[in-house]
């Protein structure tokens, strides 16, 4: 099964309460991860959200790794995929920071998220340190709330 698809199928498995953060095939806590890179992770993860309410696509599209600039080219590109397709995340009404885990091996910030329309999402956010020391962004995906009604 391909990393990406195992991924998928982990989180939704996760937000559909199937299995526990801790138990989960290929999630863990990030327990080798220290308080100061956390509270980077968490910066760049608030940082974006902010640049993406004040519709600054340059530096929204700044804390997205090398991976993510290749794949949209542009800033405006890359803002206009968030739009409309991670509104929860572009236009949140509520944010609240969760466990940050490593999912398949990938370092993984759990975001639970209230979109403008009221549902309660949970956004992986992956991550991954750079050369430069710097967290950036390789990828998000949205997935329903464990527990949320539907």
């Amino acid at each position: 099964m391909g990393r990406l698809l195992r991924s998928w199928l982990i989180a939704l498995a996760l937000a559909a309460g199937l299995v526990a953060p801790a138990r989960a095939d290929g999630m863990e806590p990030a327990r080798d991860v220290g308080a100061a890179d956390r509270g980077a992770i968490r910066g760049v993860i608030g940082d974006q959200m902010a640049a993406f309410k004040r519709d600054d696509a340059a530096a929204a599209f700044s804390y997205a790794a090398p991976n993510i600039h290749e794949l949209f080219g542009t800033p405006d590109k890359f803002i206009a995929m968030v739009r409309t397709g991670y509104l929860a995340v572009y236009r949140p009404s509520a944010i609240d920071f969760g466990e940050l885990v490593r999912l398949d091996g990938r370092l993984t910030q759990l975001v639970h998220v209230v979109g403008p329309d009221g549902v309660p999402q949970l956004a992986l956010y992956f991550m991954e340190r750079q050369p430069d020391g710097q967290w950036r962004i390789t990828g998000c995906m949205l997935a329903p709330e464990p527990g949320a009604a539907t």
